[in-house]
């Protein structure tokens, strides 16, 4: 079944908007509810945030891959799964959903529809978390995508669950949520300033686990296009 690319351009706007509002949302509720327990906090943000990606690839998957992250999309793209004429369209569409996520999620909680965070998140290791936690995504969905596909939606949601908490950054590992997430002066919140190590860490994590993969996994090109973007075939 062919999906025409802007119908899996439109799927990618929506569950990245989606992926954003849960984030921010779900960040705002637990800080509110939480009593100034952080820890509390970060778990149950991170509980909304593992499950919501769980749902959105499960609902997208079959549409437009439901990459929902152009580290994903620009990884999918060198390993010859996704035209690179289409790779722009995609990007474009996780920035302005994540965005608009971030709008959509002030707006249910009485917020600024726009905020500029002050929430600093420029220290060294952070940064390297991201690298970590980045390659460590990306690492899950190649290899569940060409061992288990169908595995892909719940090896994803458990990874993030878990590298909230075992990287200091709380693992962003998108930039199209990272962006967003600047606008967004609240608990889940980043400055704009230290936005750009975070991408950058992020795309680097996720180059050197697909070349790790190139690796171990010989096939990995081949099986791209058959497996990350499913909403290609019968």
């Amino acid at each position: 079944m062919n999906i025409s690319l802007p119908r899996r351009v439109v799927a990618e706007f929506l569950g990245t908007a989606f992926l954003v509002a849960t984030v921010i949302g779900s960040g705002v509720m637990a800080d509110r509810l939480a009593n100034g327990n952080v820890a509390l906090a970060l778990l149950a943000n991170t509980l909304a945030t593992g499950a919501i990606l769980v749902a959105l690839i499960l609902a997208f998957g079959q549409i437009s891959g439901a990459h929902l992250n152009p580290v994903v999309t620009l990884m999918d793209a060198l390993e010859k799964g996704l035209p690179w004429t289409e790779t722009p369209y995609y990007v474009l569409a996780q920035v302005l959903g994540g965005m608009s996520g971030a709008v959509i999620a002030h707006l249910m909680f009485s917020l600024p529809a726009i905020s500029l965070s002050h929430h600093a998140r420029s220290a060294p290791p952070q940064v390297f978390s991201e690298f970590v936690a980045t390659f460590g995504l990306v690492c899950v969905i190649w290899g569940c995508s060409r061992l288990r596909c169908n595995a892909v939606a719940f090896g994803v949601g458990a990874y993030i669950t878990a590298a909230y908490w075992f990287t200091a950054s709380t693992s962003f590992a998108n930039p199209a949520v990272t962006i967003a997430r600047c606008v967004s002066d609240t608990f889940a919140g980043i400055r704009p300033v230290d936005v750009p190590w975070f991408v950058f860490a992020q795309f680097l994590g996720g180059f050197a686990a697909t070349m790790i993969f190139r690796w171990l996994m010989p096939s990995l090109q081949v099986r791209a296009k058959e497996v990350l973007l499913s909403h290609d075939l019968e």
